[in-house]
């Protein structure tokens, strides 16, 4: 069940406080945390990527000013900001690469443009990354030695935590988890970064829309050519309601989705062993709340049974994340933290 957000007082917070960023291609999320990542404020403002990322960054510093405010609290006040953002980046120089979802923001110095702007410091993080820190942190994880995080999306995301560590590798690129293979043969799906048989490919929600479409065109009978001919886009929300509402072709497709995402879970768990690995984001047919979500991830459950050692299958736990779109800024706010507390004098 995604945990409903609760905005406590500034009388009831415990200091430190941080401010979490979570930069996304349409939204940017902005929060004030406490020291045990309850939430002060909360805002968002649009991300208006055709403007630019310097325009973009002046304008996270005025959000990061007016959470501050809403937090009632002083600039001062705020120990550091934790800034998620999508790649490629390169997160020891702050800097972005080539980020898919930001068309035009190649080779930007974000962290310090946002730093200069906020007249804060500023921790810079994977998106994916930060969102996996905030269920470790305080949602579903929150238990856990270690564990990762599947976002389903456009793309999958993943984040990695070990033992409070986040793994981002030698060249900040560990945890894309989304461009490992999972097909090698010809003719592979072609991932949205141009290359062959990822498990984006197979297993995010552009792949549902177009696993969808292919088999339709073949000719496959469905509730969703009434819906897509009375102008419906054809997308895993369309159709995760005609699976909901029993049509075959619709959860045939879903539940091969899950097939997919266990194969996906038994490479991770066979390279890391973590104890849990958890799936959020906007695909996961309405989690534990729903029939279909419920469906989706005992099918997930079984093909881990099906080709997991044995051992790690009964002890590594499988399930929704709990935090929703608020993991993405808590986690951001929880590494600021973490930096913050490498950093304070002893």
């Amino acid at each position: 069940m995604t945990r409903q957000r609760e905005i406590i007082s500034r009388k009831d917070a415990q200091p430190p406080f941080f401010v979490g960023l979570d930069l996304g291609g349409t939204n940017i999320k902005v929060g004030v945390i406490d020291d045990l990542g309850r939430t002060l404020s909360y805002h968002t403002i649009p991300t208006h990527v055709k403007r630019g990322p310097e325009d973009a960054s002046k304008r996270m510093g005025e959000a990061i000013r007016e959470a501050i405010r809403r937090a009632a609290l002083q600039p001062s006040e705020v120990a550091r900001v934790g800034l998620g953002s999508p790649g490629t980046m390169d997160i020891p120089a702050g800097r972005l690469v080539d980020p898919a979802n930001l068309p035009g923001w190649q080779n930007f110095p974000l962290r310090d443009r946002v730093a200069e702007h906020a007249q804060l410091p500023v921790t810079f993080a994977n998106d994916a990354s930060s969102a996996a820190f905030g269920e470790y942190w305080i949602g579903s994880g929150k238990d856990f030695k270690s564990m990762v995080l599947l976002t389903l999306g456009t793309g999958i995301g993943c984040g990695i935590i070990i033992r409070d560590q986040i793994i981002s590798g030698e060249h900040s690129h560990g945890g894309e988890f989304g461009h490992h293979i999972i097909f090698c043969e010809e003719p592979a799906r072609v991932c949205g970064c141009g290359k062959p048989g990822h498990f984006e490919a197979y297993a995010s929600a552009t792949a549902v829309a177009k696993r969808t479409r292919e088999a339709l065109d073949a000719g496959r009978a469905s509730s969703l050519a009434g819906r897509l001919a009375a102008g419906a886009e054809l997308d895993a929300k369309l159709v995760a309601e005609e699976a909901g509402k029993g049509d075959e072709l619709s959860l045939e497709i879903i539940l091969q989705t899950a097939r997919y995402l266990g194969v996906g879970a038994v490479n991770l768990m066979h390279t890391v062993d973590p104890d849990g690995i958890l799936f959020g984001g906007a695909m996961t047919f309405g989690g534990h709340e729903s029939e279909l979500g419920r469906r989706f991830l005992e099918r997930i459950r079984q093909e881990i049974h099906k080709r997991a050692y044995k051992f790690l299958a009964e002890r590594t736990v499988i399930d929704f994340a709990t935090l929703g779109g608020d993991a993405g800024y808590i986690g951001a706010g929880g590494i600021a933290r973490m930096e913050h507390q490498k950093t304070k004098p002893a």
